[in-house]
């Protein structure tokens, strides 16, 4: 397989813009953060963007192998966008609006349309859906620690 260095790029640069311009709109409400009631469990401060910018190159290069798949299932980069959509606002009803249930609602809607994603990425492209398990799992486990914030705080 050759690669496709442009699209490569791209795929890489959309999901790594969606997190930097999300976290530069919220990046006072991460001090915050620091100040409330966490649950069990709760890693610390430096491994969010770690954590993060790992899965979004993951997503990035899972999308990049869906789009230059030779055939690839209907939908699959709609809902990859429809995903983004969610991730990018998560952080703005969460470290923002400090919405905490209602990000959790939201969070949910985000765990479903990362599943979905992946269902379809499976279609295409073993490898893509694979790279996207990872990105499941750490949403459940943001969902715990949003949940748990939203009883402990309010």
């Amino acid at each position: 397989m050759k690669i496709q260095w442009k699209k490569l790029v791209v795929s890489l640069l959309i999901p790594l813009a969606v997190g930097g311009v999300s976290a530069l709109l919220t990046r006072s409400g991460m001090k915050d953060f620091e100040t409330l009631l966490k649950p069990p469990l709760s890693p610390p401060a430096w491994l969010f963007p770690v954590a993060w910018t790992l899965l979004y190159l993951m997503m990035g290069f899972a999308a990049y192998l869906v789009w230059t798949a030779p055939r690839r299932s209907p939908n699959a980069l709609f809902a990859y966008g429809i995903q983004l959509f969610f991730n990018f606002f998560w952080s703005i009803i969460f470290f923002g609006i400090r919405n905490y249930l209602f990000a959790f609602i939201w969070l949910l809607l985000l765990w479903a349309a990362i599943l979905w994603t992946a269902i379809l990425f499976f279609r295409t492209k073993k490898a893509a859906g694979w790279l996207l398990v990872p990105y499941l799992i750490w949403v459940a486990f943001a969902g715990y620690l949003n949940f748990g914030v939203y009883l402990l705080n309010t």
